[in-house]
């Protein structure tokens, strides 16, 4: 998981037995359902109540993808050098 200031990305490697969109919204119900556990003071604070936004962008690395350059992206959000670096080796794969 890597965190930036108004969004979070996800390297999850799955079996095709559950859609992308399942995925997605199983890993959003779980997480807003523990934070709210946890922190419940997050829930009042929110507009609306709600952890996270209607929408998701979901993007899929093969076998054949260069799975190490999508790792150093999504650990590294937040951080403009290494974004920088990144961003410049997924160029390069096209």
């Amino acid at each position: 998981m890597g965190v930036d200031k108004d969004h979070c990305h996800f390297l999850i490697q799955a079996i095709p037995t559950l859609s992308p969109s399942k995925i997605a919204q199983i890993v959003k119900s779980i997480t807003a359902r523990e934070i709210f556990k946890r922190v419940p003071e997050v829930k009042k604070k929110l507009w609306g109540g709600e952890f996270w936004t209607e929408g998701y962008f979901i993007g899929a690395v093969s076998k054949h993808g260069n799975e190490e350059t999508i790792q150093n992206y999504v650990k590294n959000q937040g951080r403009d050098k290494e974004y920088q670096k990144i961003y410049s080796q997924q160029i390069m794969m096209f």
